[in-house]
């Protein structure tokens, strides 16, 4: 089981660059750990990437259309006040900025405070040193 950040499952969603990194993962290891929150990152990306012009209109809507069915099948960190804690003191020991604070915060309470041993996947290099500067183990992207 591994916590995945949204910039990981993003490029399951949507065909990029990353993609083939990101499938390769789900494919070692299909038990997937997410923020509470990452449905609204997702769909902010696909947006995003829809008023840039990477996408169309119904590629996003067939984004928005498997990350929909594939949220039944992931875990899901809810614990709010708790992420929220741990957020506000990792932004005070990383450069991160406040997504990322809550996707380290939430990677934290998975882990039950014990990071050591569990993997943290993300494309943000930001995340991944501090992830790493926290104990978790962050695999190197090809």
């Amino acid at each position: 089981m591994r916590f995945w950040d949204t910039s990981a499952f993003i490029p399951l969603l949507v065909r990029q660059s990353e993609s083939a990194t990101a499938i390769a993962w789900m494919q070692e290891d299909d038990a997937v750990v997410l923020w509470t929150l990452a449905l609204v990152e997702a769909v902010s990306a696909i947006r995003r990437l829809l008023r840039e012009g990477a996408l169309d209109e119904s590629a996003a809507r067939s984004a928005e259309q498997r990350l929909t069915e594939l949220l039944p099948a992931v875990h899901a960190v809810v614990d709010i006040e708790r992420v929220k804690a741990t957020a506000l003191r990792l932004l005070r020991v990383h450069p991160v900025r406040a997504a990322d604070a809550l996707q380290l915060g939430a990677a934290l309470e998975w882990s039950e405070g014990q990071p050591a041993g569990r993997v943290l996947l993300t494309f943000d290099g930001r995340l991944a040193s501090a992830a790493q500067r926290e104990g978790f183990t962050v695999l190197p992207v090809p």
